[in-house]
C-alpha cells in the first residue's frame, strides 16, 4: 500500500497533464474569442437613452443601429460585419467620459458615434485623445474648437445661428430690431450667444438695451416668469424675436407656456437651434405655427434621396409616424464618410481613417454633396423652417450654396484670427497672425 507520499506523488504528474489541458483549452478558447472579434469591426454608439436629453438621443442611438444594418445587407466593410456596441450615458455628463472609455478599452470599438451637448462632447475629449480614437459629433454645437480625434457632422455657428439671425433682421424674416438670446445653462448657449450677442452690436447695430440673454438650467420647467419676461421686453414698439438655445426636454413646457401666454410668431418669432420634429412630436403644435427653426436638414423636403432615407426609416424602425430629423442626417452623412475612409485605407484603425477622412464627400438628403474639410467641420445647406400644424416644417429661406464650416468666429476677439487645419498644418488653433499653433 502506498504511503501518502507515494500517492501524492503518483498524483502529479496527473494533475500537471490536467492543468496543461485546461492551460491549453483557455489560450485555445482566447484565441477562438480574439479570432471571432477580428471578424467584426465594433461602432460605439454613446447617446444618452435615458434622462433629460433622451427625448433628442434616443433617435441618434436608432439611426446609427439603422445605418450599421444596411451596411451589413451589404456586406459589410473590408468583408467584415459591423458589430454596434450600444451604452447609455444617461444625460451624465461625466458619464458620458466614462462610458467612452469603455467602449474604447473594453470593447476595443473602432469609431464611435454619440453624444449631443457640448458639455458631453467636451467631457468625452480627453478620453478619445488619450486613447486615440475617433469621434463623429452630429449636433450643432457653438464652434471654438478643432480636434483632431472629432468629426463634426453638425452645424457651426455660421451655419446655424449666423444665417437665423440674418435673416429675421431682413425684411424677409420681419426686420426684427430686439432680441431674446434664451438658452440652456451650459456651453453651446453661453458661447453662441457670446458669438450672436457680438455679431448683433458689431454687424447688425443693435444697441445693448435691446438684447436680453437668459439661461435657465437642464430640465426646467417653470417658465411662466421667464415667458412673462420676453412678453414684456417684446413690449417696446420694436419687433422682437427669440433666439433659443433651450436644450432637450425642457423645450416642452417652454413652449407650451408660450402658447399659454398667446405668444404667437407673428408678435414674437421664436428660431430655435435645437427643436426638430422629434421634439415636436409630443407637443400639440397647433399655437406654434409660424413660429421657425434653423437646420440643415427638414423631413418636409422633397428629394428622391430623402424620401428613400424616411422610407427605409419607418421600416426599420417599424413606426411610420417616427420622424427624421437634422442631427440623423448627420449621422448618415458621417457614417458614410467614415464607411468610404475606412475602405479607402483597407483598415478601421481610428488612426488611418482620420488621416484618410478630409476630403472624403458623400451626397446629402436634401441636395448637393457635403465635403469633410481640413478643420473637421463639413460643408452643409442652411434652411429656415416655419412649424407646421402637423408638427413639420415650410422652408421659407434657404442659402443658395452649401456653407463650409467654421470652427473657429471671426466675431469674436479669442478667436478671429484662428483657424483649423489637420491635413496641411497639423493643427486645430493655428494663429493666422502669429503663425503659431496653439491659439497664441
Amino acid at each position: 500500500m502506498l504511503n501518502s507520499t507515494g500517492v501524492v506523488a503518483a498524483q502529479r504528474p496527473r494533475g500537471r497533464r490536467w492543468l496543461a489541458a485546461a492551460a491549453g483549452l483557455a489560450l485555445g478558447l482566447t484565441a477562438a474569442s480574439a479570432a471571432r472579434a477580428q471578424d467584426t469591426i465594433k461602432v460605439g454608439i454613446l447617446h444618452s437613452l435615458s434622462g433629460t436629453m433622451a427625448i433628442s438621443e434616443t433617435t441618434l442611438k436608432d439611426v446609427v443601429l439603422m445605418l450599421i444594418d444596411e451596411q451589413n445587407k451589404k456586406g459589410g466593410v473590408l468583408g467584415k460585419k459591423l458589430e454596434p456596441v450600444v451604452v447609455d450615458p444617461a444625460s451624465n455628463w461625466p458619464l458620458f467620459a466614462e462610458k467612452a472609455r469603455e467602449l474604447i478599452s473594453k470593447d476595443h470599438v473602432s469609431v464611435v458615434f454619440g453624444c449631443w451637448t457640448s458639455v458631453s462632447r467636451k467631457s468625452v475629449l480627453p478620453v478619445f485623445k488619450e486613447l486615440d480614437n475617433l469621434l463623429f459629433y452630429p449636433v450643432q454645437y457653438e464652434g471654438e474648437e478643432s480636434e483632431r480625434n472629432v468629426i463634426y457632422t453638425g452645424a457651426a455657428p455660421n451655419q446655424q445661428a449666423i444665417p437665423a439671425v440674418d435673416y429675421l433682421a431682413s425684411p424677409d424674416g420681419g426686420n426684427v430690431k430686439r432680441w431674446v438670446l434664451e438658452g440652456t445653462d451650459y456651453v453651446y448657449p453661453r458661447t453662441t450667444n457670446k458669438i450672436l450677442e457680438a455679431y448683433l452690436t458689431d454687424v447688425l447695430k443693435v444697441a445693448p438695451e435691446d438684447i436680453m440673454i437668459n439661461y435657465t438650467p437642464f430640465g426646467f420647467s417653470d417658465w411662466q416668469t421667464e415667458v412673462s419676461k420676453i412678453k414684456a421686453f417684446g413690449s417696446a414698439g420694436k419687433k422682437t424675436a427669440v433666439v433659443s438655445t433651450i436644450n432637450g426636454d425642457a423645450n416642452v413646457p417652454f413652449y407650451k407656456e408660450l402658447g399659454n401666454q398667446g405668444i404667437k410668431a407673428t408678435d414674437i418669432p421664436v428660431v430655435a437651434f435645437s427643436v426638430g420634429e422629434e421634439e415636436l412630436a409630443g407637443l400639440d403644435t397647433k399655437p406654434l405655427v409660424g413660429h421657425l427653426a434653423a437646420w440643415n436638414y427638414f423631413e418636409s423636403i422633397k428629394t428622391p434621396a430623402n424620401e428613400a432615407f424616411i422610407k427605409a426609416w419607418h421600416e426599420f424602425i417599424k413606426n411610420p409616424k417616427r420622424t427624421t430629423n437634422d442631427p440623423m442626417e448627420a449621422h448618415y452623412i458621417g457614417f458614410n464618410m467614415w464607411v468610404k475612409a475606412v475602405e479607402k485605407v483597407g483598415s478601421a484603425d481610428p488612426d488611418k481613417v482620420i488621416d484618410a477622412l478630409p476630403g472624403t464627400k458623400q451626397a446629402n438628403l436634401t441636395g448637393g454633396v457635403s465635403e469633410l474639410l481640413p478643420n473637421h467641420h463639413i460643408t452643409k445647406p442652411v434652411f429656415i423652417g416655419e412649424i407646421r400644424p402637423d408638427g413639420q416644417f415650410d422652408v421659407v429661406w434657404k442659402t443658395k450654396d452649401l456653407v463650409p464650416g467654421a470652427a473657429w468666429s471671426p466675431y469674436i476677439a479669442t478667436s478671429k484670427n484662428l483657424i483649423g487645419d489637420w491635413v496641411k498644418l497639423k493643427c486645430g488653433n493655428y494663429n493666422t497672425v502669429t503663425k503659431k499653433c496653439g491659439g497664441a
